[in-house]
């Protein structure tokens, strides 16, 4: 067997309309106008800051950047900022593998987001559709799996979309602006990736 050998930093994922690579720390500027563009649209789905701490300072980009960028080395977490191929270096979202685990399972948690302006024109399903691929192709998971609020209706259907199965309902699952929200859970293993991949048996044959 070929020993698994980790996806470099410059790795780059292309789509039909979009770019997907890790953060750099040159990339610090563009991540914090993003983020403080989008502060009240994410306020709702993410965990509150800590006492004293300002998520969207120059400093607490920094060692984000610099922290992802070390976990991305040591094969704990995937993480893509997403932009459209006609403006690269103008980001409008993230895709992340976080949580990665080896060993018996082989998994990983899914976590996205948008820019709201980029809403509703299917950016999310087609970011996470090729970052899918990369975990089971090039990072080599066995599983992916998502948890998502009941009453974020978007994010409910792009998993649904891209084929992830529902496997429960987690109550009180995460702290999310400071309340224990429940969740709905989704994953999809390689199985269930491959067979979605493969051409259908009824399928029209190239000639």
């Amino acid at each position: 067997m070929t020993p698994f050998v980790l996806p470099p930093l410059s790795t780059r994922l292309v789509s039909k309309r979009l770019v997907l690579r890790p953060p750099r720390t040159t990339d610090v500027g563009e991540i914090r106008r993003l983020l403080r563009q989008n502060q009240e649209h994410l306020k709702p789905w993410n965990p509150a800051p800590a006492p004293g701490e300002d998520p969207f300072s120059i400093t607490e980009i920094s060692k984000l950047v610099l922290r992802q960028r070390r976990d991305w080395k040591r094969g704990a977490s995937f993480v893509f900022m997403l932009a459209e191929r006609e403006r690269p270096a103008r980001f409008m979202g993230k895709v992340a593998l976080t949580g990665i685990m080896r060993g018996a399972m082989h998994g990983a948690y899914l976590g996205y987001w948008i820019d709201a302006d980029a809403q509703g024109k299917g950016f999310a399903t087609e970011a996470i559709r090729a970052v899918i691929a990369f975990a089971f192709d090039e990072a080599h998971l066995h599983r992916v799996q998502a948890a998502i609020m009941p009453r974020n209706a978007r994010s409910l259907r792009v998993a649904d979309a891209l084929g992830f199965r529902r496997e429960g309902y987690a109550e009180r699952y995460l702290q999310i602006a400071g309340k224990w929200e429940d969740h709905v859970l989704f994953a999809i293993t390689r199985e269930e990736y491959e067979r979605a991949a493969a051409p259908s048996e009824t399928a029209p044959k190239s000639r």
